[in-house]
């Protein structure tokens, strides 16, 4: 069953440096700040959040199809989508623009000061949902602001169903164009701060936005998430990691739990459950794409953490 993710593609380049930010920042000289700094180890990573949804749905055995804007510098990442068996049929190349890129740069104590060049991202209004024939189900992931307005349309009127996930975009966004949101969307996913930051935007409680929609889904870290429905709230419990190595793409993978047990119509508390799951896997390796659990080791977790069968 198709479903189609409407996102960012982008490369990460993280870089370590060895040693604290505090030293060498000079609170005083703030105003005129001019600083280098050597960071001895360095790794790229595929990202965007298209991209690591994309792959954790596949990992789990679903359809994907990526709909993303990026730049003359695709091609790495093609060969990589086409190896995985990602559809690349609505990914557009922007002629003289890069992919989005994050530089992030992480110190001791897990400071990190980033830089994020959004690139052909700002044209993800030129793509259609009409041009995905055959999705069942959708997602709006962090893009270019007017693409996941115009999406929200598309995706209503087509009478596609989708799960709005504003994360890093919710900054730009006002309490209308959010409540624009909820009024198309079927369900809606978002952090515990995120959903702070809607309840502020748009003067609304979190009951009154959940309202909304068919679902609310909130996750709040190691506690485990919250999914509103029907006026109820169903809990769903954390899954110990094997290891917390890092956090990137986590919210991605829990994303792509609910995607896919959305597709196979099962119910809230599973598809929480193997969200969780995700989401835990994710965490104990680095990058939003180097996880790689195999269906039975699945398996073998979802049983071990809830007791009951998974596939």
């Amino acid at each position: 069953m198709q479903t189609l993710i409407c996102g960012s593609l982008a490369y990460d380049t993280i870089m370590v440096f060895p040693d604290r930010f505090k030293n060498h920042i000079l609170p005083e000289k703030i105003h005129m700040l001019s600083v280098a700094f050597l960071v001895p180890e360095m790794r790229k990573e595929w990202g965007g959040t298209a991209g690591n949804i994309a792959y954790n749905l596949k990992l789990l055995g679903g359809d994907p199809m990526i709909m993303a804007t990026v730049g003359e510098d695709f091609s790495p990442y093609a060969s990589r989508l086409d190896s995985l068996g990602i559809s690349r049929h609505c990914i557009r190349e922007i002629p003289k623009t890069f992919t989005a890129q994050a530089f992030i740069t992480t110190d001791l104590d897990d400071n990190q000061i980033t830089a994020f060049h959004p690139g052909a991202m700002n044209f993800s209004h030129l793509n259609h949902v009409a041009d995905a024939a055959g999705t069942r189900y959708g997602i709006i992931a962090p893009d270019g602001r007017e693409g996941m307005l115009q999406h929200a349309q598309e995706f209503l009127q087509a009478g596609i169903p989708f799960l709005f996930d504003p994360g890093q975009g919710l900054p730009m966004l006002t309490g209308e164009e959010i409540l624009y949101f909820l009024a198309g969307a079927s369900y809606f996913a978002v952090n515990d701060y995120e959903a702070e930051l809607l309840v502020e935007k748009t003067q609304k409680s979190l009951a009154e936005l959940a309202s909304h929609v068919d679902a609310a889904i909130v996750t709040r870290g190691a506690e485990g998430s919250t999914i509103y429905t029907e006026g109820s709230e169903i809990s769903i419990p954390p899954v110990k990691p094997e290891a917390i190595v890092d956090p990137t793409g986590c919210g991605d993978a829990y994303r792509a739990g609910i995607l896919f047990g959305l597709s196979q119509g099962w119910s809230w508390e599973k598809t929480g459950r193997l969200a969780s799951l995700m989401g835990s896997m994710k965490i104990a390796s680095r990058g939003g794409q180097n996880h790689a659990p195999s269906h039975a080791e699945l398996q073998a977790k979802f049983l071990a953490a809830f007791g009951e069968s998974l596939f």
